[in-house]
């Protein structure tokens, strides 16, 4: 065989090698198991949101644009300054947790691109923050109504990042702490105190009159009995008594009875050496 007919085959195939080789990065490429893909396809469609790519080794071709994004749980802490329902000045510290929804980053990278924790999640979680709390006064959020503000916030941030146009699942959300200026704290602990201590001398006076109650009824219970007693006796009756008391004792092992007569109302006397 004639080596200068191969001659050019194997200069292609060199030079197919070298491009292959040139491009693999533009080619080939892995997603990791804490990421998902789509593709920018430049001359056929553009964005192909609904086709996501899954973790893997994968190929693609060299003038398509590859977009990866990090599915894994995020969390972002903000430090906000809010309004009361008055217009007080409270300081609130949240920490909030989230992920994009997987088969939906295509959308999500459409209306915000990589940066959708910037210009939707911390942006909404402010809103929503500001919003809520507007709806009550510096002392139900410090204490009275503390879990009702945070329940509010959580399911209203929630509703706002996940629906269909944000696409943001949250996992958490938390108020790690809340900040009233000095004065306004302390005004509504002293009134906290004061209520508790009303409180607590009510529950005595309720207790006290509960009692007083209580020994009034045992009281009438006792005196309707003894009416009920004393009508019911009459001179046979407590001479019949007398009689059977006498008897039992006359039948005690410890006693010597000696019969000298009768006593007052009929009833003999017993003498014993006991």
């Amino acid at each position: 065989m004639d080596n200068r007919r191969l001659l050019p085959i194997i200069i292609i195939s060199v030079i197919a090698l070298i491009v292959v080789i040139g491009l693999s990065s533009s080619i080939f490429y892995t997603i990791q198991a804490n990421e998902r893909a789509v593709l920018f396809k430049k001359f056929s469609g553009g964005l192909d949101k609904e086709n996501v790519i899954q973790p893997g080794f994968h190929m693609k071709a060299p003038w398509n644009d590859l977009i990866t994004f990090d599915v894994a749980e995020s969390k972002a802490e903000e430090t906000m300054d809010v309004l009361d329902k008055n217009g007080l000045s409270i300081q609130v510290d949240v920490s909030v947790r989230f992920y994009p929804k997987f088969d939906r980053i295509g959308h999500i990278y459409e209306r915000f691109r990589l940066g959708y924790i910037n210009t939707l999640v911390v942006p909404e979680v402010r809103s929503t923050v500001r919003q809520v709390m507007g709806r009550f006064t510096a002392e139900e959020i410090f204490s009275t109504k503390r879990a009702e503000v945070e329940t509010a916030i959580r399911t209203e941030t929630a509703n706002v990042l996940g629906n269909e146009t944000n696409n943001v699942e949250m996992t958490a959300l938390l108020i790690r702490s809340i900040i009233l200026p000095e004065k306004i704290k302390q005004a509504i602990e002293n009134k906290l105190q004061q209520e508790q201590e009303a409180l607590a001398y009510q529950y005595r006076l309720d207790k006290e009159k509960s009692e007083a109650e209580r020994k009034k009824i045992a009281a009438e219970g006792e005196a309707q009995a003894n009416r009920i007693v004393n009508s019911s006796l009459t001179p046979n009756l407590l001479k019949m008594r007398g009689i059977e008391a006498t008897l039992k004792l006359a039948e005690s092992q410890n006693s010597k009875v000696v019969v000298i007569g009768q006593g007052e109302g009929g009833l003999p006397l017993i003498l014993g050496n006991n």
